[in-house]
C-alpha cells in the first residue's frame, strides 16, 4: 500500500487545488499538509472545504504545524511522519518578486533543503516533486530548455536568484539517487475558465493600472516589445499538468516547463490587455532602467500606479522557453495551455467583480 502524501505551502493557491485533486484519484491516498502555525485558521477552513466539495472521508486529509525554515521542518515528530511518507510535493516557498535576499535564501533555499532531507529519510520514497519557476533562467537571452539550469545566467530579482539555488539543490539530491520530478510554471495567472485567483500580480498590475484611468490609457513601454515576449500560464493548466504528470512514472527524472510554446509578444500581450479592459493603450517610450527609477525614487509613482519596479523587468524579459518535454507528455492527455487571449477576459472580469484582492504573497 502506498504511504502518504506531503504537501508543503497549504493553503497556498496552487498546492490547495492540487490536494482537491489527488483527493479525486482512484486509489483512496491520504494527504498531509505542512502549514504554519499563523496558517493554521484558514488551513483548517480550506481543507474542510475541500473534504466536503470532493466527498472524502476526512481522516484523508491531515494538517501538522511545521516549517521549511526549521530542521525536521519543525515537526514534532519528524521520523514517524518520514516512515509513512512515500510522496512529497514542495510547493512552499516566498512568491515575492521584491523580497529581501535573506528571507528569500532561509525559506526558498535552506527551506528546500530542509524538504529534501526530509524526504531522504522517507525509507519509501517513490517522487519528490519540486515546484520551480520558468525564472531561473533569469535574464539569460534567447532559448532556455527543460534540461538547462547553471547557464552563468543573472537574476532580476533575489527571488529568481533563490529559487533557482533550491533548484540547483534539488538537482544535486537528484544526480544523487533520490526520484525528483521538477515543474516550472510560467507567470501563474487566474484560472481560465473562473478567472478566480488568489492574489494580483504579474498582468494584473498593468490591468489594474489601465482600469483607474479613462477610455485613452497611459503606460510606460520598454523598447522591443514586439521581439520579446511574456510567458503567462493560467492555474488550471499548471495544475492539470501537476496533477497527470505527478501520477505518471514516466515523468520520474524529468523537468517540465510549463509553459505557453506560443506566448505572445509583449507588444500583443499589452494591446490584448487594452481590449480587455476597453482602453486605448497610449504608449510611451520608456527604457526599464528609467521606469524602474521612477517607481523607485519618484515620491508617489508606485503608488498611484501600483506596479511595483521588480515587475517592470518581466516586461522586457528576452528569454523564451522551450517545453519539449511537457508538449511531449502532456499532449496524450489532452492537456494543453490555452491562449492568453482566449482567457483573458475571465481574468478581468473578476479582477473587476473582486477589487479587494492584493498582490501579497503568503509568507
Amino acid at each position: 500500500m502506498a504511504g502518504r502524501i506531503l504537501l508543503t505551502g497549504f493553503p497556498g493557491f496552487l498546492g490547495s487545488e492540487l490536494v482537491r485533486r489527488i483527493l479525486t484519484r482512484p486509489g483512496a491516498r491520504r494527504v498531509v499538509c505542512l502549514v504554519q502555525e499563523k496558517f493554521a485558521d484558514v488551513a483548517r477552513r480550506r481543507a474542510d472545504a475541500i473534504v466536503r466539495e470532493a466527498g472524502v472521508a476526512p481522516s484523508r486529509l491531515s494538517l501538522v504545524s511545521g516549517d521549511i525554515t526549521r530542521p525536521g521542518l519543525g515537526l514534532a515528530a519528524a521520523a514517524k511522519l518520514a516512515a509513512d511518507v512515500s510522496e512529497v510535493f514542495h510547493f512552499a516557498a516566498v512568491y515575492d518578486l521584491s523580497v529581501p535576499r535573506a528571507p528569500a535564501l532561509r525559506i526558498n533555499v535552506e527551506g528546500t533543503r530542509n524538504v529534501l532531507d526530509f524526504a531522504a529519510d522517507c525509507k519509501r520514497l517513490d517522487r519528490f516533486h519540486h515546484v520551480s519557476t520558468c525564472y531561473v533562467s533569469g535574464r539569460r537571452a534567447g532559448i532556455f530548455r527543460e534540461a538547462d539550469l547553471e547557464r552563468d545566467q543573472t537574476f532580476n530579482n533575489f527571488y529568481e536568484e533563490t529559487k533557482y539555488l533550491a533548484e540547483v539543490a534539488v538537482r544535486e539530491r537528484a544526480q544523487g539517487g533520490m526520484p525528483v520530478t521538477v515543474y516550472r510554471p510560467g507567470i501563474v495567472v487566474g484560472d481560465s475558465r473562473t478567472g478566480e485567483t488568489q492574489k494580483y500580480d504579474g498582468p494584473y498590475f498593468i490591468l489594474r493600472w489601465l482600469l483607474k484611468q479613462p477610455t485613452i490609457a497611459v503606460l510606460p513601454v520598454p523598447p522591443g516589445t514586439d521581439r520579446m515576449r511574456v510567458n503567462f500560464v493560467p492555474r488550471d493548466f499548471v495544475i492539470g499538468a501537476l496533477d497527470a504528470l505527478s501520477a505518471s512514472t514516466a515523468s520520474r527524472g524529468v523537468t517540465y516547463q510549463l509553459a505557453d510554446p506560443d506566448p505572445p509578444t509583449i507588444d500583443e500581450a499589452i494591446r490584448l490587455m487594452g481590449e480587455a479592459t476597453g482602453r486605448i493603450v497610449l504608449r510611451i517610450p520608456t527604457p526599464v532602467a528609467i521606469a524602474r527609477a521612477a517607481l523607485d525614487w519618484v515620491p508617489g509613482v508606485e503608488r498611484v500606479m501600483g506596479i511595483p519596479s521588480d515587475a517592470v523587468a518581466y516586461f522586457a524579459h528576452p528569454t523564451f522557453y522551450d517545453t519539449t518535454n511537457a508538449t511531449r507528455d502532456l499532449a496524450p492527455l489532452g492537456i494543453s495551455c490555452p491562449r492568453f487571449a482566449d482567457y483573458l477576459p475571465r481574468l478581468v472580469a473578476f479582477l473587476k467583480a473582486h477589487p479587494e484582492i492584493s498582490a501579497a504573497a503568503m509568507v
